[in-house]
């Protein structure tokens, strides 16, 4: 006899916080506001082997800024879409529990707690519900940029120790939890808290190469010759990561290369320009993203 889960957080309850609280990735993948992710292929494999996991299935993401952590929620949104994972992820939703929209509005800490942890165990018995064979719910897997800030010892945030909320569950192994930060932060802030910081199992995250950079923006260029209606060389994208490269020294690849990739293609139309985009573009929007006077890129 099936055995139907008696869940204390009601569908249309949790249907409703997670609409009005979370931003749901894989539905945005659905309808295609995302660029492909590419150049990670090793990362988001390990990140689908710690999933699968039982107990520890939860994944902390370190890198520097502009690096791609983010995107890897995106990346993995991508391969559920496209039917790319196990069984145990199949159909998974990648949510990201985005604390400004929680805490929006919020009078108070009790608030913002009274929105965030029927949000937390809504997801966390329907997963526990489907690992016992009750449920069928599809994994929920909560996905958070910047989650130091969610740390006791992160006193600028208001929401320090927002992580404790979770810790209950994270023991029991009903949550899948992506963050996402760097490693000075996660030093800073993650390792004091050693009952969280035990529960995640780290994949470091490399600044992509000048090549790997390149393959990024070939694989990028189509949607942005669509919708500059220009078109955009192989050399023309070298020319960006050779720049970006060369004078924008404080930020990272990809991100760096692929947002003046984008400012020069607005600048090229801006000033009236068709067909190809051209080096001047390039070099002028560096120079603009680099804060430096336009004659000293070449």
């Amino acid at each position: 006899m099936t055995v139907t889960p008696n869940y204390v957080i009601s569908d249309a309850e949790l249907d409703g916080l997670l609409s009005r609280y979370t931003r749901d990735i894989t539905a945005q993948q659905r309808a295609g506001r995302f660029d492909p992710i590419t150049g990670r292929d090793e990362e988001l494999d390990h990140m689908v082997l710690i999933l699968l996991q039982r107990l520890r299935k939860n994944v902390m993401l370190l890198g520097g800024a502009g690096v791609g952590k983010t995107a890897l929620f995106i990346g993995l949104a991508q391969l559920i879409e496209q039917d790319k994972v196990p069984a145990l992820l199949r159909g998974a939703r990648v949510i990201e529990l985005e604390m400004s929209m929680i805490g929006a509005g919020s009078q108070s800490r009790a608030d913002l707690e009274g929105r965030l942890i029927p949000i937390i165990k809504g997801v966390a018995e329907r997963n526990a519900a489907r690992d016992a064979g009750t449920g069928k719910t599809p994994p929920i897997i909560f996905c958070i940029d910047e989650i130091h800030q969610l740390m006791l010892g992160f006193k600028a945030s208001s929401y320090a120790g927002i992580a404790d909320l979770m810790k209950p569950y994270l023991t029991a192994g009903d949550l899948f939890v992506i963050g996402a930060t760097t490693r000075e932060e996660y030093e800073d802030y993650v390792t004091i808290e050693p009952a969280i910081d035990r529960r995640f199992q780290k994949i470091f995250l490399s600044t992509p190469d000048v090549a790997m950079t390149l393959t990024i923006l070939m694989n990028l260029k189509g949607n942005f010759e669509k919708h500059y209606g220009i078109e955009i060389s192989r050399e023309s994208c070298a020319h960006v990561v050779r720049m970006t490269d060369r004078y924008i020294r404080n930020r990272n690849n990809p991100d760096k290369s692929i947002l003046a990739l984008d400012h020069a293609c607005a600048r090229f139309i801006k000033g009236g320009g068709e067909g190809a985009l051209d080096r001047l573009s390039i070099e002028a929007a560096v120079a603009s993203e680099a804060g430096i006077d336009a004659a000293a890129v070449k």
